[in-house]
């Protein structure tokens, strides 16, 4: 089957007129999210806006002038500067507008949140919200999500769609991958009544849930039937938590964790390509990780995550392409610090990840069998 450039080259010369946005568009408009556009997009305290044409010429010129540059420009995911440069040469996207580009990342208040807004000129526009990148403060941002009713990330994405909401005309759409899913529907939820009306979509791709507390909120029970959820067959990222509403599964053509990778991801002339089922590992993931976080209180959690963490903030690595080249040497601070932290740190860390293991390897019948039903049939009864 086909990728997204293949979409591309199926109906980039289609405007949004001719053809309306579809879930490949969003799944588009998402992935675009990704790139580093610090001092190409204007912000959200800036006026105007830049089109994809144009900020493509100068993503380029930026790309070029990185090569020499002793600061490397932090790349995501390797497709993504051909990403752009396709869009731009197409009558479809390239000459959407982009604006209110935002990236902040706060060791203190641990939070990582980046959007972007999209306007395609035919009445409605796309907020983007990026997924969790290779900082590590984003990471851990993340697994707050266990015992926190609101990361700050969540209450960041609340604040940017109402304020860029003032400036864009017409209908919208959100959406994201990853982590910048779980933001769109969070922000569509608990944002004010008269903006949450204007929101026609919500598009979450491979995103965790939420806890109760977010499910069984009135904004949510609004906008449920507008969200479209959406997860590989070998989702894990997809599995964390509930979602309270049907998740649709997408063939990738990777296998395991690599299927998060929206480039993997296999789509029609108009929307993307779906299977009935997810893999056995899935539902192995799925089952291990809600049992095991269902083990613990919410204090367990806590402790144990900030305890995880003071290890890796002790290492001195603060993203994952850090730990990357330089492996050897944050692992071996790690270990270091974990023999010198106090004992009763020790043990909840040794006991919560035995608690992992001792869980996995109940549910290993998982791997060999589930049943016949379908996985969203499962979840019904």
């Amino acid at each position: 089957m086909a990728d997204l450039f293949e979409y591309l080259a199926w109906r980039g010369d289609l405007d949004f007129s001719q053809s309306p946005l579809n879930s490949v568009d969003s799944l588009i408009f998402s992935q675009l999210s990704y790139l580093p556009f610090d001092g190409i997009v204007p912000s959200p305290g800036e006026k105007g806006s830049i089109s994809i044409n144009y900020a493509a010429e100068l993503f380029k010129e930026k790309l070029n002038m990185n090569k020499y540059s002793s600061e490397k420009l932090t790349l995501l995911f390797k497709k993504d500067p051909e990403l752009i440069e396709v869009l731009a040469s197409s009558k479809r996207f390239g000459s959407c507008k982009l604006s209110g580009y935002v990236n902040l990342i706060d060791d203190v208040r641990e939070i990582q949140f980046s959007a972007i807004c999209i306007s395609t000129g035919e009445g409605f526009s796309f907020v983007a919200y990026r997924g969790t990148d290779l900082n590590i403060v984003g990471w851990k941002e993340d697994f707050n999500m266990s015992f926190v009713d609101a990361i700050p990330a969540q209450i960041e994405a609340v604040n940017y769609l109402e304020k860029m909401a003032c400036g864009l005309k017409g209908r919208l759409c959100i959406g994201g991958h990853s982590k910048g899913g779980n933001l769109a529907v969070y922000a569509a939820a608990y944002c004010k009544k008269q903006i949450q009306k204007r929101i026609t979509d919500i598009y979450s791709y491979d995103s965790p849930g939420f806890r109760k507390k977010v499910l069984s909120s009135e904004g949510f029970a609004v906008i449920k039937n507008r969200i479209h959820s959406y997860i590989p067959q070998s989702s894990v990222v997809g599995m964390f938590f509930e979602h309270g509403c049907e998740q649709k599964i997408v063939k990738s053509v990777q296998f395991g964790l690599l299927q998060h990778e929206l480039y993997s991801w296999e789509v029609t002339y108009n929307d993307l390509f779906f299977v009935d089922d997810v893999t056995l590992g899935s539902r192995f993931v799925d089952k291990t990780v809600k049992e095991w976080i269902a083990g613990q209180d919410k204090d367990q959690r806590e402790q144990f995550l900030n305890a995880l963490y003071s290890i890796v903030e002790d290492s001195e690595v603060k993203s994952l392409q850090e730990f990357e080249t330089s492996w050897f040497k944050a692992a071996g601070r790690m270990l270091k610090t974990f023999g010198s932290i106090d004992e009763d740190k020790k043990q909840l860390i040794q006991k919560t990840f035995g608690d992992l293991f001792n869980t996995a390897r109940r549910n290993l019948d998982t791997l060999l069998k589930y049943g016949s039903l379908p996985y969203n049939q499962k979840k019904k009864k």
